[in-house]
């Protein structure tokens, strides 16, 4: 008890830290597409996300006890009730894993919340959600049989084990509960934290970052936000505002064997959410425009690479009734274009967001992955032509 009342003591506190940190477009970034109102995942309304951090421990790896740099991130799409949404997935290359997603193709629907972690801790994290949702009733029994409860809770991880002891299985189902207990609206801390807090991108240090776009269609404004875990790619690659920082940027390498790095290794989880009425097929098309973002910034899907996506949208409530036929809306396929470039944006802005949100971090033997040096991105923003 008295560590997870430190572990809560010290999310709190990085909650207050990493919301005031910067974001792309406080560094002048140019990005295309209007924000929501927070510019996060959460400007879906109803949608709640949550974190536990785990971070203690210095020096040399002693598996069981540290370094420890890890940690979990919860979604809820409608908050803390239980009310399926419409869902769909979609993997670009499928090095890594997101349990579940056999019954949300099969069913179309995901009806609980989602967890991201570490590679390790998939096993428990997804028992604890089984767990949480039986505890507090986030389900709804069979018709002719009350007392049956079963759930495929959607669970996805990338790998920390470069910072973290990950073969310690630190994350706990109590560090779980908390981040589920804990999710809110409002603004989601982004970099150093929950599920991202070990994570590496583009050889930078990375981890969760969140975006949003507002779109049009037929007199209606429609809200699509982005939550990503990035925690791939290579530094030669990294891109921004389609300016070449990777290659320019050659120093504050991660201080481990260079030959480990020249390929992309490593995952990227993204979850993608609207407002937008999408029945599951709609859905499926939104996952695979994931990709369109994140090549905007460099990565290519290598094979190394877990980059798993799901989608859902937040309309049509109760259309998981198990008894009685139900009439859904859904957005004409014609009219589907604006979501797709706004998947893209937002996707790109997300992983942006995560790698200026970040800060350096010292992990398991002393390994180091630097921030992204932000004056000097502007500087190379400048050198380009792209900002002023």
């Amino acid at each position: 008890m008295r560590r997870l009342i430190l572990t809560l003591i010290f999310q709190f506190v990085l909650t207050i830290v990493y919301s005031q940190n910067n974001r792309a477009r406080d560094l002048g970034i140019p990005l295309d597409g209007k924000t929501g109102k927070l510019n996060a995942i959460t400007d879906v309304k109803g949608l709640e996300v949550g974190h536990t951090t785990l971070i203690s421990g210095e020096g040399e790896l002693i598996v069981g006890e540290g370094p420890v740099r890890t940690g979990v991130t919860t979604i809820f799409p409608r908050g803390k009730q239980y009310d399926p949404v419409f869902a769909g997935w979609y993997s670009l290359n499928g090095n890594g894993e997101m349990t579940g997603t056999t019954w949300v193709e099969e069913s179309g629907f995901l009806e609980g919340p989602i967890a991201i972690t570490n590679t390790h801790s998939v096993g428990i994290v997804r028992d604890a959600v089984i767990e949480w949702e039986f505890k507090n009733n986030h389900f709804d029994p069979l018709p002719d049989e009350p007392d049956v409860f079963w759930a495929l809770p959607v669970v996805a991880e990338t790998y920390d084990g470069d910072l973290n002891d990950i073969n310690g299985f630190h994350v706990k189902k109590e560090h779980v509960f908390a981040a589920l207990e804990n999710a809110k609206s409002g603004p989601v801390a982004e970099g150093n934290v929950g599920g991202g807090t070990g994570m590496i991108c583009h050889q930078f240090k990375g981890g969760i970052g969140t975006s949003s776009r507002e779109i049009m269609i037929n007199n209606t404004t429609y809200t699509l936000g982005v939550l990503v875990q990035a925690n791939y790619g290579t530094r030669e690659s990294l891109t921004i505002a389609g300016v070449p920082v990777g290659k320019e940027i050659s120093d504050r390498q991660i201080l481990l064997d260079p030959l480990k790095h020249r390929e992309e290794r490593g995952s990227i989880i993204v979850i993608v959410a609207t407002d937008a009425p999408l029945l599951p097929h709609q859905l499926k098309r939104l996952a695979r425009r994931v990709p369109i973002g994140i090549s905007r910034v460099g990565g290519y899907g290598g094979n190394g690479s877990g980059d798993i996506f799901i989608a859902f949208s937040t309309a049509n409530s109760g259309a998981a009734n198990r008894e009685n036929a139900q009439q859904v809306s859904m957005i004409p396929n014609d009219q589907m274009s604006a979501l797709f470039l706004a998947t893209a944006q937002a996707t790109e802005e997300s992983i942006l967001n995560a790698l200026v949100a970040a800060e350096t971090m010292v992990g398991k033997n002393n390994t180091t992955v630097y921030e992204l040096p932000e004056d000097e991105v502007v500087e190379l923003l400048k050198k380009y032509g792209r900002i002023k």
